[in-house]
């Protein structure tokens, strides 16, 4: 006797002819719904390599991206660079120019290409997919970043290779292995923030334009860009409290220049430590900041733009 397919089944129902491709091949719907932890971790990190890929690419493709993004951000580096020599300012003043000049590179990527990010890609019609698509929103501003990090790397590199060559600046290191620790804490501390900012200039919708311009120039002066953050006493610590390209940039250059005077700031050690609490705090803000976010879209519909 043949026994019929239980019709209320449908990994049963669906006859082999029809079956479905999720990497391999399953039964039916069912089964295919039914991801193992390989297949979710691949697909991530798919998504991590398709929104790193044009942030690489470009560099090679569009030729006017590295004068707009190298020599023009320069110029401003080598007119602080001038008015210290004019000064008679100690030398370590020029190398905190120059260090400066290069992290500017990182905290413009996080501004323009990740804070403002997901605000661009609302307006251009690609947010929808993002929610649609089996993937977290986590690794779409981890593709974004590791691309970013990689332009943004480019002329940091340029940056200082120029000014050591030019303005003759030399590094004295204290320990290369504390700086290259607080140097990658900085990166991760930075796009963390800059993930927790895309998620809330999304809310904030057109707004976002203005808030890019606000965190950029004000953030050069309170972070010390050009200058130690510890002569701004007060509004210097709480921007090492706060701001992790203040804190990042602060300790590098107490390990670049031995010797330097710190004006109060923290040592290095407890820097890196305060940038280590910030990576995590940022990263968890992100994530639950991304969750309410993709709540709303599949729920209510908030953030799409429904007239196009």
């Amino acid at each position: 006797m043949t026994v019929s397919p239980d019709r209320n089944d449908p990994d049963r129902a669906t006859p082999p002819a029809r079956r479905v491709w999720v990497g391999r091949p399953t039964p039916g719907p069912r089964a295919a719904a039914t991801w193992t932890r390989r297949q979710q971790l691949l697909t991530e990190l798919r998504a991590v390599r398709g929104r790193s890929y044009p942030r690489i690419r470009g560099l090679a493709r569009e030729k006017s991206w590295l004068f707009f993004e190298i020599l023009l951000p320069f110029l401003s580096t080598s007119a602080f660079v001038f008015v210290y020599r004019a000064l008679e300012a100690p030398p370590e003043y020029i190398g905190f120019v120059v260090l400066g000049g290069a992290m500017t590179a990182f905290w413009l990527n996080v501004i323009w290409m990740m804070a403002a990010q997901l605000h661009w890609e609302k307006d251009q019609g690609n947010l929808e997919l993002y929610f649609a698509a089996p993937m977290d929103l986590m690794s779409i501003l981890l593709g974004m970043a590791v691309g970013g990090l990689v332009m943004s790397a480019s002329r940091a590199v340029v940056v200082l290779f120029v000014a050591t060559t030019v303005y003759g600046v030399t590094f004295d290191v204290e320990s290369w292995v504390l700086l290259g620790l607080v140097f990658g804490l900085t990166l991760a501390a930075l796009y963390g923030l800059g993930m927790v900012l895309a998620s809330l200039f999304l809310m904030w919708g057109r707004e976002a334009w203005h808030l890019t311009q606000l965190l950029t120039e004000p953030i050069y002066f309170v972070s010390g860009l050009n200058f130690p953050v510890g002569r701004l006493g007060l509004l210097g610590a709480l921007a090492v409290a706060t701001i992790p390209l203040a804190v990042g940039l602060d300790a590098m250059r107490q390990l670049a220049f031995r010797g330097a005077p710190s004006f109060g700031t923290p040592r290095p050690e407890v820097e890196a430590l305060i940038l280590a609490v910030m990576t995590i705090v940022f990263l968890g803000l992100a994530r639950f900041a991304l969750r309410v976010l993709e709540g709303l879209a599949r729920r209510e519909g908030r953030l799409t733009v429904r007239w196009r």
